[in-house]
């Protein structure tokens, strides 16, 4: 029954996500997190590899139809700077579980955090028509912003999510489409060198290969069937979307949080 329900969480996750340039990690993570079935680093390693497997196949699937909306310039930069930053924001969860005594608080940092940067998205959301965008194009200052990004998806666990929508809407003046896109870009490269990092450095928690196999199918399927839908529908429609996962994720880690002290 556990494994029906991880699927179908991957699944409801990685589809919606792949509409919204999400990665579906924002959703997997929470949501894992308050069923209580793994711990936090165990989640946020599977959540990881699957938001990486969704992200692939979206990216290549979006090249050979040649119906790509990536920004080749901007969107390798930034993904270049996300490389890197998933491997310091990796290096920064293993201190900060390292250096806490109860191994579970990571997992409520982690909830704090994304709440947080959760709401500020969805506040921007619905005030972004008043904010003119800016149109950064120096790749410096690009690299710069991808290592930011990359960094806060390897530490929380989640791919990237409504932050890179967010970053790429209001300092790349992209459009919903054209952001989902790049985000799943930036995704990929920073999820990717998280990964061969942690295998570097052998600090890979100990899960259950089924548990990763499904999760990542599950992951796989959920992007098939979200960029079948995303072609389908307006920009508008998937700033709805967007404005909708955002108040669900919002919900789940203000759960996530109280849940410690309500027991």
């Amino acid at each position: 029954m556990i494994y029906v329900l991880i699927a179908l969480v991957c699944f409801i996750a990685t589809l919606t996500g792949s509409i919204c340039g999400m990665g579906g990690g924002i959703i997997i993570k929470p949501v894992l997190d308050s069923l209580k079935i793994m711990d936090a680093s165990t989640i946020s390693f599977l959540s990881g590899c699957t938001v990486l497997a969704m992200s692939t196949y979206s990216v290549a699937e979006a090249r050979i139809s040649k119906k790509s909306e990536i920004d080749p310039k901007t969107g390798t930069v930034l993904a270049i700077g996300a490389a890197v930053g998933g491997i310091v924001g990796k290096q920064l969860f293993n201190m900060v579980k390292a250096g806490l005594a109860d191994a579970s608080r990571v997992g409520f940092i982690q909830a704090v955090c994304m709440l947080i940067l959760t709401a500020l998205c969805l506040i921007y959301s619905f005030v972004k028509g008043r904010i003119r965008p800016l149109k950064i194009t120096n790749p410096v200052i690009s690299a710069v912003i991808g290592l930011l990004l990359g960094l806060m998806s390897a530490f929380l666990g989640i791919g990237g999510g409504p932050v890179n929508v967010t970053v790429l809407y209001l300092l790349f003046s992209m459009k919903p489409k054209e952001a989902a896109q790049n985000s799943l870009y930036i995704i990929l490269f920073c999820q990717l060198f998280s990964l061969i990092w942690s295998l570097i450095t052998h600090t890979v928690p100990a899960f259950y290969p089924s548990m990763l196999l499904l999760m990542a199918a599950a992951g796989i399927i959920g992007s098939i069937t979200g960029r079948l839908i995303n072609r389908k529908i307006e920009n508008g429609t998937v700033s709805v979307l967007f404005r909708v996962l955002m108040i669900v994720i919002i919900l789940i880690n203000i759960y996530n949080i109280v849940q410690p002290f309500i027991r």
